[in-house]
Parts: structure tokens; sequence; C-alpha cells
């Protein structure tokens, strides 16, 4: 397989700066590094291939040569810099080249299974699926089917691209090396075999099926597990879900990225739900009982203290969302629900109604308590201010 572009590898854009190139390795690295992935074998070369990218790019002179020369400034050597007397440039590059591919060949991935330059097969890209679920769906947990379209390998071909399921052939023009060089007064270039395109192998005849790709387009259903307790932004992982492999290279891996919607009554913070609840002005001063929702489908009756605010809170423990991967059940660590309560002033009065509330306002009496204490200090404010 031919190898990646290191700007790409570091997901940066060429002409990045030393603090860019370093900030993509960094994230590169944490996101690739194996002891974070012992359960992806894929992530330990994808890794090393960060490391040789960030070796040459954190360089000025190894990054000069890569921007002009590509990955033939290394791999194919410079035969004016170190050759000794009397050897010949082009022949010091070619040996450089051979000695750094047996040294590192097999360590940076490029050296397949048979001891040739190339590797045959190449992996599926990953792919990745929005799923949006309900708040409920996160609370219970779900399997839910999903419909991903992508590729897959070849039935006829068995993926190899050839038909009747014939393994490739070594390309004849780079004896399977996948690369051919080329002397250019002092360097020795290496550049992709024009035949098969850097795979070093050749397929004679072509499954009619896949076209000789070994592998077609193909709309799956897949079931996945949404654990009780996800939140938007959590990613869950299938492997070999992904994109299927070229020349029966393995497939990919599929990411599934929640997004859980937001509910007309319940508001989320982690595992804390909020609700909030209107009440009547006379229950808020007298004194009562509310009937609320809870997201298991059930109801909890919750008693208003007399004389309560807009604003006044109070908490049903245990009545909040399950922690991750932890379905509904006992023993599991809940979060709580609180409850907002929202005083309601009463519109569309009748003439009764009226009458009875101004008799009210009519009624001297100091139970107003933060209305006096604003108004306390909006005279004590317009005092300082005429003095």
């Amino acid at each position: 397989m031919a190898k990646r572009c290191y700007y790409e590898v570091l997901g940066i854009t060429r002409g990045a700066s030393s603090d860019e190139i370093k900030k993509g390795y960094r994230q590169k690295a944490k996101e690739l590094h194996p002891d974070r992935n012992k359960n992806d074998t894929s992530c330990e070369s994808r890794f090393k291939e960060v490391n040789e990218a960030y070796d040459c790019l954190k360089d000025d002179q190894k990054k000069a040569a890569y921007d002009r020369f590509g990955h033939a400034a290394f791999d194919g050597g410079m035969g004016g810099f170190g050759g000794g007397r009397g050897a010949h440039p082009g022949d010091f590059g070619s040996t450089f080249a051979d000695v750094f591919e047996d040294l590192f060949g097999d360590m940076m991935g490029r050296r397949g299974a048979g001891g040739g330059g190339r590797s045959r097969a190449q992996r599926g890209q990953d792919l990745r699926y929005n799923l949006r679920v309900s708040l409920e769906e996160a609370y219970t947990g779900q399997q839910k089917a999903i419909k991903v379209p992508g590729s897959t390998a070849c039935d006829e071909c068995q993926g190899t691209g050839a038909e009747g399921a014939a393994q490739p052939s070594n390309c004849p023009t780079c004896a399977g090396m996948g690369k051919v060089r080329a002397q250019q007064g002092f360097f020795t270039v290496e550049r992709t075999c024009p035949t098969c395109g850097g795979q070093g192998q050749i397929v004679k005849n072509p499954c009619k099926s896949c076209d000789g790709a070994g592998r077609i387009e193909r709309e799956r259903t897949l079931s996945v597990n949404i654990p009780a307790g996800v939140e938007t932004g959590t990613r869950i992982r299938l492997a070999g879900e992904g994109e299927a492999g070229m020349r029966g290279g393995p497939a990919g891996d599929l990411y599934i990225f929640v997004d859980v919607a937001e509910h007309e009554i319940f508001l989320r913070d982690g595992k804390t739900l909020a609700c909030q609840v209107p009440v009547g002005m006379a229950s808020a001063a007298l004194g009562g009982e509310v009937e609320v929702p809870t997201i298991d489908g059930g109801r909890a009756r919750v008693k208003v203290p007399a004389g309560s605010q807009s604003g006044r809170q109070m908490r049903l423990r245990g009545k909040g969302m399950p922690p991750l991967r932890h379905g509904p059940g006992a023993g599991a660590d809940y979060g709580d629900m609180l409850i907002e309560l929202m005083v309601e002033t009463p519109v569309n009065l009748t003439a009764r109604q009226k009458e009875l509330l101004q008799e009210f306002a009519a009624e001297k009496a100091d139970n107003s308590p933060q209305s006096t204490s604003f108004f306390k200090k909006v005279k004590s404010f317009w005092d300082d201010m005429t003095s």
C-alpha cells in the first residue's frame, strides 16, 4: 500500500507551523496510542505511522527535503550526502534505501508477509454514523436496527478481486515491490509502479461482479446496542463493520456517534434531570400538592410548601438518569430529579375573582417580604442620589 502523506497522517495542511505540527501529533498520538486501543490491532501500525511523520516534519531540514521531494527524499536516499570516495552516488543511494527498508520496513508496515516491499491487501476505511435517540431510549437502553450504506466484500471472488476467487499474481514491472526506482542525477527516486498502482500485484482475470476491486457497494442492516445512560457525544465502535478492505484486506470499523434529542418535559445535565412545574397562585400561597411525571413513565406527588416562590426547587432522589452502561434496576447509582416551581399568575379573571383579589390587596398585611425588601433598597438608593 502506498505510503500516506505525512501531513495527511497528522491531520494538518501543508505549510503548517511547528506549533500546528506538534498539536496535530499530540492529538493523533493520544487517539491512536496502543494502551488506549488494546482491542484494535490496527492502532499500533497507525501509531507508528504518526511517529514517523512527526519525526520528519518536526525537523526543519527533513521537512524542507520532504516538501520538495516527498517520500523519495528518504526512501531513495540522497547520493550527494555521505557517499564514500570512488563510490557512485546513485549506488550509495540505492544501497541506503535497501538497508533502511530491511531495518524499518516491517515496523512501518511497508513489507508484505512474503518478504515483498508492499502490502497486497488494504484495510478498509472507517465509517461514521450519526444516531439520534430519545431521552427515554437513553434512560432504558435500546437495541436499534440501523441501515449503513457502504462497501462489503464481494461474494463472487471472496474479496480477492479475481475471477473464481483466484489469487492475484506479482506485478511483472516491479516484481511485487509496488514501486520502481529511477536515477535522476545524484538522486535515486522511487515512484509508485504505474502497472499495479502500488499494489505489487495484478489481477489477470478481474471479477465481473466487482470489476477487480474485491468489494461492492451494498446497504447493510446492523443491530446496535445502545447502553443505558448514553449522552450526546457518546461513541460506540463496531469493529470490522466499516468499509470492506481491498483485495481481501481487513474491513475498517464503524463508529456510531449518539445524539440524544431534547425532551419536551425534562432537561438533562449528566445524570440529573430537571422539570419545571407550574403551580397556581393560591396553591403556592396556601401550600398543597402537585403531581409530576418521571422519566420511567411513572408519577410522583410532590408537596408544595406554603409561601413557595417561583424558582423554588425540590429534589426527588434516584429519579434521574442511570450511569452509562448500567441498565435500570436495583443497585444502579441513579441521578436525581429536580422539581422547579413556577408560580403562575391567573389570567382571564371573572368579575367575582377580580373583586376577591381587590379585597385581598386592600387588606394591609406584611405578607410580601420580597417586595418589602426590594422597595426599601429602592428608597435608600433614591435618598442617596438626592443627597
